[in-house]
């Protein structure tokens, strides 16, 4: 693969590790769950579920759900309202951003060991400075 996969390869469900160090807060949290990605070949809903592990706290369910369409030579992404997200283009690291004022998200993808991926965000803004790495893997 040298164009990075098409929306049709995500479908299925993958193991999903995420760890945020959050440099405001000075905390290292992580994210264990799946991502269930179901739909036909042009659109497909992402729901991502597991427990979100915050030093000195309980574990806390958590759920996230986004959608993503073809979209040319690449995949949009939107939110589960609809709204815009950002859109992930062609080859095996694409990057993007999404500006939501006061905040800005940048997000580097990398698919060069397909069918493990990662996608890792790095966030600024007044209130928030952290980054965001998630490891994906195909479910046995």
């Amino acid at each position: 693969m040298t164009d990075g996969p098409r929306l049709r390869d995500f479908r299925g469900v993958w193991r999903l590790s995420r760890e945020i160090g959050d440099r405001y807060g000075g905390q290292a949290l992580r994210f264990e769950g799946t991502a269930r990605f179901s739909g036909g070949d042009d659109r497909l809903t992402l729901l991502e579920s597991g427990q979100m592990l915050v030093p000195g706290q309980p574990p806390m369910r958590a759920e996230r759900t986004y959608h993503w369409h073809a979209d040319g030579d690449g995949i949009a992404v939107f939110f589960e309202d609809g709204r815009p997200f950002h859109r992930i283009g062609p080859g095996l690291q694409p990057a993007a951003d999404h500006d939501c004022p006061p905040d800005l998200y940048a997000v580097r993808y990398d698919f060069r060991a397909w069918p493990d991926w990662s996608a890792e965000w790095k966030v600024y803004g007044p209130r928030k400075d952290y980054v965001m790495t998630s490891w994906y893997s195909p479910e046995d």
